[in-house]
C-alpha cells in the first residue's frame, strides 16, 4: 500500500522510516497523489500535464525494493521464528528500559482496532508498539494538516459539501488512505500474536517453577 509499512509490521523500523520519508518526498514532488487522482476521475490530459516525470519515475525503484526486502526479510525471521519455538527460547515478560516499561499482558484486540480507527497510533501505543506508535501518529497528525482533514470533517457533518470540496487538499489527503487499514490491521495482529505469546511465556513458568500434578507423591505406609 506504501513503501515502508511492510517493514514497520516486522519491526524493521530503521528500513521503514527511511523509506516511507523517501517515497513522500519522490510523491509531493512528482505529484503523483494529483496525478493518481485525475486518472481516477478520467481526467488523463490532465494527469498527463501534472505529473513530473523527474521524480516519478524515482518512485518505481522504492516500490520494487520495499516490496521485495520485506517479502526475504519476512521469509527469515519466521525460520528464526520456528527455530526459536523448536528450541524452547526463554521469553522475557518485563523488561524496564531507558524510555519506558514493557511488559506483557493480554489484551483485547478490537480495542485495538477502536483505538487505530479513531486516530492512527493509539491502537499501538495501547499495545506497547512506541516506535510504530509515535511515526503513525506524527505523520496523521502532520498529513491531516497539510490536508484540512480535520476542517473537511467539521464541514461535511455540517452538511456544507461544496466548501469541503474546495478547502480539502486531495494530494495530502491520499497519503491518509493506507495509514488507517495499515494501523488497524497490524495493531489487530499485534494484539493476537502477543496473547499467543503471554499464554506461552505463563505456560512455560508454570512448568518450570510448579509439580506436574501427575508426579507419584510419597506415601508413608
Amino acid at each position: 500500500m506504501f513503501p515502508g509499512l511492510g517493514f514497520l509490521i516486522l519491526g524493521s523500523y530503521v528500513k521503514g522510516f527511511l523509506l516511507i520519508i523517501s517515497a513522500m518526498i519522490v510523491n509531493v514532488m512528482s505529484h503523483l497523489n494529483q496525478g493518481f487522482l485525475y486518472g481516477l476521475t478520467g481526467q488523463f490530459e490532465m494527469a498527463k500535464q501534472v505529473l513530473d516525470t523527474r521524480w516519478l519515475l524515482l518512485y518505481i525503484p522504492l516500490e520494487l525494493f520495499a516490496i521485495w526486502s520485506s517479502y526475504q526479510l519476512t521469509v527469515d525471521l519466521n525460520k528464526y521464528a520456528l527455530l526459536a519455538t523448536r528450541e524452547d527460547s526463554a521469553i522475557i515478560p518485563f523488561k524496564v528500559a531507558s524510555f519506558e516499561i514493557g511488559f506483557m499482558d493480554k489484551r483485547n484486540p478490537w480495542i485495538a482496532v477502536a483505538w487505530s480507527l479513531l486516530m492512527p497510533g493509539l491502537g499501538h501505543l495501547y499495545t506497547h508498539r512506541i516506535p510504530t506508535s509515535f511515526y503513525l501518529l506524527t505523520w496523521w497528525v502532520g498529513t491531516a494538516y497539510l490536508a484540512y482533514f480535520l476542517p473537511a470533517v467539521h464541514m461535511t457533518l455540517a452538511g456544507d459539501f461544496a466548501r469541503t470540496i474546495a478547502e480539502i487538499k486531495p494530494e495530502w489527503f491520499l497519503f491518509l488512505v493506507p495509514i488507517y487499514p495499515y494501523s488497524m490491521y497490524d495493531c489487530y495482529v499485534n494484539t493476537v500474536e502477543y496473547n499467543k505469546l503471554f499464554d506461552q511465556e505463563q505456560s512455560r513458568f508454570l512448568i518450570d517453577n510448579y509439580q506436574n500434578p501427575r508426579f507419584p507423591m510419597p506415601i508413608e505406609s
